[in-house]
């Protein structure tokens, strides 16, 4: 299944605003959940020894992510087997790291080689237990950012520093390729995802400021890469790619912003419009994004659009697998959310004991990873530390 993550993290980053609770009309969403179909048991990961963790990434049994160790000293990515109710310390390649992606028996992420050095990507096997780090383009650092099958995507830095190009990391091979730039060697690129052979990402252009890009579909197959073009305007991304469709945002001819899909084979380009402008996504023939405030859902079959929740508040999308998608509600405080795009079900993630909470991914079984706040241990507050999460979904009663 293909995999494509942030890597930034939301434990201590200042979206968690302490409150006496959210202005919606449903009451708190950490009370039970909205719909009535379906119902979740929120479970708490535990950490490697510190007060903090959070869950990054999940795939079938295993979740993924960051915890800090015992007193706190240090983060290390970590792997939580669902079944046997174990997290395990990947280990590090020097100092700090963080696990952003799962799939089968690989877990990928980002490790400082030392305190105040850079940071690499690494793939770590549940097999063998060994990390690896898969180098770099000859600069000094590399960041990942989407895995599917035996095939690492991501951004780095070549010879010098000054140029960053995308890449491919085979599992197989254990060889990094660099994908270049439609500007060629001297120009920027930055991959954002991966679905079978074909990377997507932007690309700077010959001729233009190094802010001027066009998104890209690079073909693993023949090694070319294919500018994506604009919706009139001078600059394009591509955010995400399902099958042959490409997602991502572009100016229009009247210098407006609009979110795009387009499709590989045809060439047909749908705009997607101004609610489509952040987060770009998709699944199969659905699409889903935001516009900085409110977030829905565009059917590329027949371009019904949909909005994700009660309107209420930002609701920013993480993730999407099939019908279901996850991700935050802030109104001023943050809550976890699954929604339907077939239905329109809304809920709302319970936490741990504290108020907030926070989604990172969904698996093919309907399980959320992410984190949730524990009761709060100083007066006044409406959370104690943040401990990574599942919600497992159930009939309810």
């Amino acid at each position: 299944m293909r995999r494509r993550f942030r890597v930034w993290s939301l434990v201590g980053a200042g979206l968690l605003a302490v409150g006496v609770g959210p202005a919606y009309g449903v009451g708190s969403p950490s009370a039970q959940p909205v719909t009535g179909a379906v119902e979740y048991t929120v479970r708490d990961l535990g950490t490697l020894g510190g007060t903090r963790s959070e869950a990054t990434a999940i795939d079938g049994k295993m979740v993924v992510g960051a915890s800090l160790t015992s007193g706190d000293a240090a983060e290390h990515a970590f792997a939580y087997d669902l079944r046997r109710h174990a997290m395990t310390d990947l280990g590090t390649l020097g100092d700090s790291s963080r696990a952003t992606g799962v799939e089968g028996n690989h877990v990928v992420g980002q490790s400082d080689l030392s305190a105040d050095g850079p940071a690499h990507g690494f793939v770590y096997d549940l097999r063998t237990r060994r990390m690896v780090d898969i180098g770099t383009l000859g600069g000094s650092g590399t960041r990942i950012t989407g895995l599917d099958g035996d095939t690492v995507v991501g951004t780095s830095s070549l010879p010098g520093d000054t140029v960053s190009h995308a890449f491919a990391y085979s599992l197989r091979t254990r060889t990094m390729t660099d994908l270049g730039s439609l500007a060629g060697p001297s120009g920027h690129s930055s991959a954002a995802a991966v679905d079978g052979a074909i990377v997507v990402g932007s690309s700077s252009l010959p001729g233009s400021p190094g802010s001027t890009t066009h998104g890209f579909a690079y073909s693993l197959r023949t090694g070319t890469m294919t500018d994506l073009g604009t919706l009139g305007g001078s600059s394009s991304t591509a955010n995400d790619i399902s099958g042959s469709t490409v997602v991502g945002q572009s100016r229009t001819a009247g210098n407006t912003l609009a979110g795009y899909a387009y499709d590989l084979r045809t060439g047909v380009r749908t705009d997607l419009g101004p609610r489509f402008l952040t987060a770009q996504l998709i699944s199969g023939d659905t699409v889903v994004g935001g516009d900085s405030l409110l977030s829905s859902s565009y059917d590329l079959g027949t371009h019904e659009i949909r909005m994700i929740g009660s309107g209420r508040g930002v609701t920013e999308v993480r993730q999407i697998v099939r019908n279901v998608v996850v991700g935050d509600n802030f109104a001023p405080n943050s809550f976890a959310f699954v929604a339907r795009v077939d239905n329109g079900d809304f809920t709302y993630l319970t936490s741990l004991g504290g108020l907030n909470s926070a989604a990172a991914q969904v698996d093919g079984h309907g399980v959320v990873a992410g984190s949730a706040a524990l009761p709060p241990t100083a007066p006044g507050a409406a959370n104690g530390p943040f401990h990574a999460a599942v919600w497992v979904p159930h009939p309810a009663p």
